[in-house]
Protein backbone atom coordinates (compact mmCIF):
# COMPACT_ATOMS: atom_id res chain seq x y z
CA UNK A 1 0.00 0.00 0.00
CA UNK A 2 1.29 3.45 -0.81
CA UNK A 3 0.39 6.97 0.21
CA UNK A 4 1.37 10.39 -1.10
CA UNK A 5 1.41 13.29 1.35
CA UNK A 6 1.06 16.75 -0.16
CA UNK A 7 1.97 19.66 2.10
CA UNK A 8 3.12 19.52 5.68
CA UNK A 9 6.28 20.76 7.32
CA UNK A 10 9.69 20.07 5.81
CA UNK A 11 11.27 19.29 9.16
CA UNK A 12 8.64 16.59 9.79
CA UNK A 13 9.09 14.65 6.53
CA UNK A 14 10.97 11.82 8.21
CA UNK A 15 8.32 11.56 10.93
CA UNK A 16 5.56 11.34 8.31
CA UNK A 17 7.43 8.54 6.53
CA UNK A 18 8.09 6.59 9.74
CA UNK A 19 4.44 6.85 10.80
CA UNK A 20 3.34 5.56 7.40
CA UNK A 21 5.82 2.67 7.73
CA UNK A 22 4.36 1.84 11.12
CA UNK A 23 0.94 1.53 9.48
CA UNK A 24 2.42 -0.57 6.62
CA UNK A 25 2.27 2.19 3.99
CA UNK A 26 5.08 3.26 1.68
CA UNK A 27 5.09 7.06 1.63
CA UNK A 28 6.17 9.90 -0.63
CA UNK A 29 6.11 13.39 0.88
CA UNK A 30 5.98 16.61 -1.13
CA UNK A 31 6.23 19.76 0.99
CA UNK A 32 7.22 22.01 -1.91
CA UNK A 33 5.99 22.29 -5.46
CA UNK A 34 8.19 20.30 -7.80
CA UNK A 35 8.14 21.08 -11.49
CA UNK A 36 7.16 17.52 -12.31
CA UNK A 37 4.83 16.84 -9.36
CA UNK A 38 2.22 15.39 -11.69
CA UNK A 39 4.54 12.59 -12.81
CA UNK A 40 6.02 12.01 -9.35
CA UNK A 41 2.65 11.36 -7.68
CA UNK A 42 2.12 8.15 -9.63
CA UNK A 43 -0.84 5.94 -8.64
CA UNK A 44 -0.85 5.57 -4.84
CA UNK A 45 -3.63 3.98 -2.80
CA UNK A 46 -4.28 7.26 -0.98
CA UNK A 47 -3.44 10.97 -1.27
CA UNK A 48 -3.34 13.03 1.92
CA UNK A 49 -3.56 16.82 1.65
CA UNK A 50 -2.40 18.95 4.56
CA UNK A 51 -4.44 21.96 3.45
CA UNK A 52 -3.05 24.43 5.99
CA UNK A 53 0.49 24.23 4.60
CA UNK A 54 0.10 23.60 0.89
CA UNK A 55 0.02 25.81 -2.19
CA UNK A 56 -3.19 25.93 -4.21
CA UNK A 57 -1.29 24.85 -7.30
CA UNK A 58 -0.16 21.67 -5.54
CA UNK A 59 -3.72 20.92 -4.40
CA UNK A 60 -5.03 21.42 -7.92
CA UNK A 61 -2.38 19.13 -9.38
CA UNK A 62 -2.99 16.41 -6.77
CA UNK A 63 -6.77 16.52 -7.17
CA UNK A 64 -6.45 16.30 -10.94
CA UNK A 65 -4.30 13.18 -10.67
CA UNK A 66 -6.63 11.70 -8.05
CA UNK A 67 -9.61 12.18 -10.34
CA UNK A 68 -7.72 10.80 -13.33
CA UNK A 69 -6.76 7.55 -11.57
CA UNK A 70 -9.71 7.34 -9.14
CA UNK A 71 -7.49 7.71 -6.05
CA UNK A 72 -9.15 8.49 -2.69
CA UNK A 73 -8.16 11.83 -1.13
CA UNK A 74 -8.13 12.69 2.57
CA UNK A 75 -7.87 16.33 3.62
CA UNK A 76 -6.88 17.78 6.95
CA UNK A 77 -6.08 21.35 7.87
CA UNK A 78 -3.52 20.32 10.46
CA UNK A 79 -0.13 18.97 9.38
CA UNK A 80 0.46 17.30 12.73
CA UNK A 81 1.60 13.77 13.45
CA UNK A 82 -1.68 13.15 15.26
CA UNK A 83 -3.71 14.16 12.19
CA UNK A 84 -1.74 11.74 10.02
CA UNK A 85 -2.12 8.93 12.59
CA UNK A 86 -5.89 9.52 12.68
CA UNK A 87 -6.24 9.37 8.89
CA UNK A 88 -4.19 6.18 8.58
CA UNK A 89 -6.02 4.56 11.48
CA UNK A 90 -9.42 5.31 9.90
CA UNK A 91 -8.26 3.84 6.58
CA UNK A 92 -7.43 0.51 8.25
CA UNK A 93 -10.96 0.08 9.56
Amino acid sequence: MSVVIIGGNERMEHQYISICKKHKYKAKVFTRMAGNLKTQIGQPDLIILFTGTVAHKMVHCALKEAERFNIPVERTHSASVNALETILYKRKM
